[in-house]
C-alpha cells in the first residue's frame, strides 16, 4: 500500500521542465499559429523573409549565448551550459551562404528582435537565473519543430544542407536523448535568487519575444506570395 501511494503522489509531483510546459502551453500555441508560421508549415516559404528571420536569429543567439557564458559558473546556467547547443556560429555560415563574405555589413535586428535582445541584457544584469527561461525555450524549440522547419524550408528554397546550419546539430548524436538529459539537469536546479514561477512567466515571455520575430517576416510574404493567397493560407 505504501508503494502505491509513493507512485501515485510521484506522478503529481511538477518537475520544472514539465511546470514550464505546462505553463506555457497557451504562449506556445499563439507562437505556432502565428500567420508566418502557418504559411512556413504549409510549405509556404518566401527567401527574402526566411534571410530576415536568419538575421533576427543571429543577433538573438549572439546576445544570448554571450550572456549565457558569461554566468556560466552561475549554478542555474551551470546546469544547462552545453557548447553543443551554440548556434551563433551556425547562423553565421548559413547568412553568409545567403548574402555573401559581406553579411555582417548588410544585417541589421528588426524592432521586434531590438526588444528581445534588451530583454536579455536586463536579466543578465539584474536577474541572470532567468537566462535558464530563455535557454530552455530556444534550443529546446530547435531540436523538436525545428527540425521539421529544416526539412520544409529545404524543399520549399531548394536548398543545399551547406545552407542549412541553424537546424544541424552535428554533435547531438541523439536528440531526444540529449533533450531528455537536458531536462533533467532542468529538474535539479536549486535556484538562489529566482523563483520556479519566475522562470515560468520568463519563459512566456521568451515565447512572446519569439512570436514577435515570427511576425515580423508577414509583411515580406504577403508582398510575395500575394494579399489574397496569404489570407487564404493563414486563415483559421
Amino acid at each position: 500500500m505504501y508503494v502505491l501511494y509513493s507512485k501515485v503522489i510521484t506522478l503529481f509531483v511538477m518537475t520544472l521542465s514539465k511546470s514550464i510546459r505546462e505553463g506555457t502551453k497557451k504562449a506556445h500555441k499563439d507562437a505556432e499559429n502565428t500567420s508566418a508560421v502557418v504559411c512556413f508549415l504549409k510549405g509556404v516559404v518566401e527567401r527574402e523573409s526566411y534571410v530576415a528571420l536568419l538575421t533576427d536569429l543571429y543577433f538573438v543567439y549572439s546576445k544570448l549565448e554571450a550572456e549565457v557564458v558569461k554566468h556560466k559558473n552561475l549554478p542555474a546556467i551551470k546546469a544547462i551550459y552545453r557548447t553543443q547547443l551554440e548556434r551563433t556560429r551556425s547562423l553565421e555560415k548559413d547568412l553568409q551562404y545567403f548574402l555573401g563574405d559581406s553579411w555582417e555589413d548588410d544585417i541589421s535586428p528588426s524592432d521586434a528582435c531590438t526588444k528581445y535582445l534588451d530583454r536579455l541584457n536586463k536579466v543578465s544584469k539584474t536577474q541572470p537565473e532567468l537566462l535558464v527561461a530563455h535557454h530552455y525555450t530556444r534550443y529546446m524549440g530547435d531540436l523538436s519543430g525545428g527540425q521539421v522547419l529544416k526539412n520544409i524550408t529545404k524543399t520549399s528554397l531548394q536548398l543545399p544542407n551547406t545552407a542549412l546550419n541553424f537546424y544541424t546539430f552535428t554533435r547531438i548524436k541523439d536528440p531526444t536523448e540529449f533533450k531528455n538529459e537536458y531536462r533533467e539537469s532542468l529538474d535539479g536546479i536549486k535556484f538562489t535568487g529566482t523563483t520556479e514561477e519566475d522562470v515560468i512567466a520568463e519563459a512566456t515571455k521568451a515565447f512572446g519575444y519569439n512570436s514577435a520575430i515570427l511576425q515580423n517576416m508577414e509583411g515580406n510574404l504577403v508582398k510575395s506570395i500575394g494579399k489574397v493567397l496569404f489570407s487564404f493560407l493563414t486563415r483559421h
